[in-house]
């Protein structure tokens, strides 16, 4: 259980003060300037150190993934972009964090910037997420009045700019090099790697992508030191983490939680336990709509972590939990995910554009009942003519759901299909 003294966002729900002066008595915006003198090699070390992995449902390590940066310039700028399009069905952190705790990420961005030697940093901001933007842009504004970004921020001798850019609500933007294209102005469709960002990224020149919380739990980790931020957490799972509990527990939030808890504990302290009791729990999606579903039974001991979760064959992701009870139709649950994610690909690519179009109609036929028992295995087969053959993960996140509904409820699809035939047969006999 985590302590309140090693929050790291100290008005998640809003109930303080979310201008600059109050963020300032919580304790952001300490001794910037301090971190900033420490160098760009001192900070970058300090994050391989603490452990921190991507929170925008990767993992990728922070630290390493900053240290991808050219060391000297070839004349061409840096940039860092955050990505806060969390379009992710289930999952509402990033959008806690800039309502209610907006200097946070707007420090870390500096602070990140700085140590990839970026002068100007681009937040994504997802479309719908009208308030969300007027918050961050109100503090943004603050920070230049009070000069801590601008001409030599924070009187550190280094010019900082951060610019806010509205997308228009596509999911596939969540997607790294397709944000990079939206924010050219371009449609967003995702770019072939390589070359990567960290080489040819926002027109053309080194960019790094990170998530809202990665960036906004920056600044707390280089003043309280790695150590204490690795304390938490197994090891390659080091931290603290925002969980997104939706669904059917008695009271769903969001809460930040050290990494490695249980999915018990999660429950039963933060959201009043399941809804109707354990035995009720039917199925659990652990990490946002893209990672494939788990079995109530399996899910009481599991453990919320990257690499437990993997073992699983599922994954943390965004750690947007989605809880399901007995009574979820789970077959149409899955349905209403696959016709997302078609209505969402961009169609760039041959296997998802036809892929995620044929998988929604077929779940459209199981959810009626309307299939042949065979169907299943091809519905299974095109899965796997889906993932790890398109340019981005949008294939791979509308086969998984499926996927994971096969392994973990083929009974059910089976029933209901009988079920289906069995009640033509009585109808037929009965005229």
């Amino acid at each position: 259980m985590l302590n309140d003294q090693d929050r790291i966002f100290t008005n998640i729900y809003g109930m303080h003060d979310r201008s600059l002066k109050g963020a300032q008595m919580r304790g952001h915006w300490d001794g910037t300037a301090k971190i900033l003198q420490n160098g760009r090699g001192w900070i970058i070390d300090q994050m391989k150190a603490s452990g921190l992995r991507g929170r925008g449902g990767a993992g990728f390590p922070t630290g390493l993934k900053w240290s991808f940066m050219p060391k000297e310039s070839d004349g061409r700028p840096s940039y860092l972009v955050v990505n806060a399009d969390e379009s992710e069905p289930g999952t509402c952190k990033d959008r806690e964090i800039m309502r209610h705790d907006p200097h946070t990420l707007i420090e870390g961005c500096l602070i990140a910037s700085y140590a990839m030697q970026a002068h100007a940093c681009y937040i994504y901001i997802r479309g719908e997420y009208i308030r969300e933007r007027e918050a961050l842009q109100a503090a943004i504004d603050e920070c230049y009045e009070a000069g801590l970004i601008g001409k030599n921020a924070c009187k550190s001798g280094y010019d900082f700019d951060l610019y806010l850019s509205h997308g228009a609500g596509a999911y596939i933007c969540g997607e790294e090099t397709a944000l990079l294209e939206s924010l050219e102005g371009k449609k967003g469709m995702p770019r072939m790697k390589p070359p990567f960002p960290a080489g040819a990224g926002l027109y053309g020149c080194p960019t790094t992508v990170n998530n809202v919380e990665s960036i906004a739990v920056v600044p707390t980790i280089l003043r309280r030191g790695p150590e204490w931020f690795s304390s938490f957490g197994r090891p390659n799972n080091a931290g603290t983490k925002l969980f997104a509990i939706s669904g059917h527990v008695n009271n769903p939030c969001v809460v930040e939680e050290a990494m490695s808890i249980t999915f018990e504990e999660l429950i039963e302290k933060h959201c009043g336990g399941i809804r109707g009791g354990w035995d009720n729990l039917k199925a659990v999606i652990p990490g946002g709509s893209s990672v494939p579903m788990i079995r109530g039974e399996h899910m009481r001991d599991a453990i919320m972590d990257f690499d437990y979760l993997r073992e699983q064959r599922s994954g943390l992701g965004t750690a947007a939990v989605i809880v399901m009870d007995q009574s979820t139709d789970i077959i149409k649950a899955i349905w209403r995910l696959s016709s997302f994610y078609k209505h969402e690909s961009c169609g760039q690519c041959t296997p998802c554009r036809e892929g995620t179009g044929w998988m929604m109609r077929v779940m459209d036929r199981l959810v009626r009942g309307d299939a042949e028992v065979e169907e299943i295995d091809m519905l299974l087969d095109v899965t796997k003519q889906v993932e790890g053959h398109t340019i981005c993960a949008l294939g791979d996140a509308a086969a998984w759901p499926i996927q994971g509904l096969i392994r973990n409820f083929r009974d059910e699809i089976e029933d209901r299909i009988k079920h289906k035939r069995t009640g033509k047969v009585m109808s037929v006999a009965a005229e």
